[in-house]
């Protein structure tokens, strides 16, 4: 035992800020983030979705509510947390029949995933707004 590999000891406190992850981390930890805030405003949106449909007057209040410019950039965060999750959805589906494992398609699919669900969103947002 000659060659006995020398190991740097192990940081006593992680320091976060300077932990970079690859892109395929980003995109999944996105992929949860994105799931937890459409369950947490869920009763939001049912409760749009409510004031959408009871009646003219609760149309009335309904519109007032979504002529807000901060209600406007929450259902935008929304939308894009929906369409990212869908999107990275749709990627894990395919990482776990075993396609696009390996290292520079993972990297690809988690490309294409941030684009394609930015994209719809300024696209559909724009439509929207």
């Amino acid at each position: 035992m000659t060659q006995a590999t020398v190991r740097k000891p192990r940081p006593k406190f992680l320091a976060l800020h300077e932990i970079r992850l690859p892109l395929p981390g980003i995109v999944s930890i996105l992929h949860r983030v994105s799931g937890a805030g459409l369950f947490l405003f869920l009763p939001f949106l049912l409760y749009l979705f409510d004031r959408s449909l009871g009646s003219p007057e609760s149309f009335a209040a309904y519109q007032s509510i979504v002529a807000n410019p901060l209600v406007k950039i929450i259902l935008l965060g929304l939308l894009w947390a929906y369409l990212h999750h869908f999107c990275a959805g749709i990627r894990f589906l395919f990482l776990d029949l075993n396609k696009g494992v390996d290292l520079q398609a993972a990297r690809s699919s988690s490309r294409i995933v941030l684009v394609v669900s930015i994209a719809l969103t300024v696209i559909i947002g724009a439509r929207l707004w």
